[in-house]
């Protein structure tokens, strides 16, 4: 029997509240085959509440002597409460993360528009320049004019 440390959920619609419980992993979250309840979870609660988060260490440190391994969420709870080293738990699948092909059509608009920038500076550099070669012809002294 493999005992694991998991939720189950409790509470109304749209009001969730979980039990932490122990239970044998093969049975359903709410089966009703706890072996026992060992905290309470309500995220209905502020992230700083002291009571969002309620766990009987003691309880806790005792069935996972005997082997009990607990789930992704409460493994969270119980390092934020100390038990154990905290670890990277993946949270999401590469879902989350933008395809190949998003990722050119970025790329393709970051080097157009940098290639705009090169062509805008380039522009405004041949403007000065060409503001300034003038000023230097107007000062020139223009040929007197043929006299009859």
């Amino acid at each position: 029997m493999a005992t694991v440390i998991r939720l189950a959920r409790y509470g109304a619609k749209k009001r969730p509240y979980y039990h932490i419980v122990v239970t044998d992993s093969r049975n359903a979250r709410n089966s009703g085959n706890i072996l026992d309840v060992v905290g309470k979870y309500d995220p209905m609660l502020a992230r700083d509440n002291d009571k969002r988060v309620i766990l009987k260490i003691d309880e806790i440190k005792a069935w996972m002597a005997k082997g009990a391994k607990p789930s992704d969420r409460v493994y969270r709870f119980l390092a934020n409460a100390g038990l154990v080293a905290k670890r990277v738990v993946p949270t999401q699948t590469k879902k989350n993360l933008q395809s190949e092909k998003t990722l050119q059509k970025i790329k393709d608009k970051a080097d157009k528009l940098a290639k705009i920038a090169e062509e805008k500076a380039a522009a405004e550099a041949a403007a000065k320049a060409a503001a300034e070669t003038p000023a230097a012809e107007e000062t020139a002294p223009e040929a007197p004019a043929e006299a009859q």
